[in-house]
């Protein structure tokens, strides 16, 4: 009795790695990300129907401690003619990110997105209170938005 425990524990700690391994593989792949329009349409309405998009989230990963904050982060396609829309209707400024993709669960969109962008910004879309900010710059040639959200669905509607 006490060898078939001994054999089952043995059996099941061979089995962990492997089930590790194939989980960090899949989490740690470069596509590691998000596709789906919905909640970025949700999130930011003012930017309407997307057609494609890349992007990721605060809340995914396998920590032990989930994030309090919630940041969305990425790319997404607009419909045609959006873009001319919003750049007919608020004032922009030839104005990119910042930064790169500096924060842990970012690291998959590096390199995604448009070839050489040439971005601008519409301060009037962004959105900042207590607990909350989204940032959108856009490249006219892809009809692309890159946006970085905290808690987007908190605050007032942009």
């Amino acid at each position: 009795m006490e060898r078939r425990t001994l054999l089952g524990i043995g059996a099941g700690l061979a089995v962990l790695p492997a089930w590790w391994a194939v989980r960090q593989v899949t989490n740690g792949a470069e596509e590691d990300w998000h596709t789906e329009t919905a909640p970025l349409e949700r999130a930011f309405p003012v930017l309407g129907a997307l057609t494609d998009a890349r992007w990721v989230s605060s809340r995914d990963n396998d920590r032990d401690l989930p994030s309090p904050e919630l940041v969305l982060s990425g790319f997404a396609r607009l419909a045609p003619g959006k873009l001319a829309e919003l750049t007919a209707t608020h004032a922009f400024v030839s104005e990119g990110p910042a930064d790169g993709f500096s924060s842990w669960f970012e690291k998959s969109l590096a390199g995604q997105g448009p070839k050489n962008p040439q971005w601008i910004r519409s301060h009037e879309l962004d959105r900042d209170g207590d607990g909350y900010s989204t940032k959108l710059w856009f490249d006219r040639r892809s009809d692309t938005v890159r946006f970085r959200a905290l808690n987007p669905y908190a605050g007032p509607p942009a």
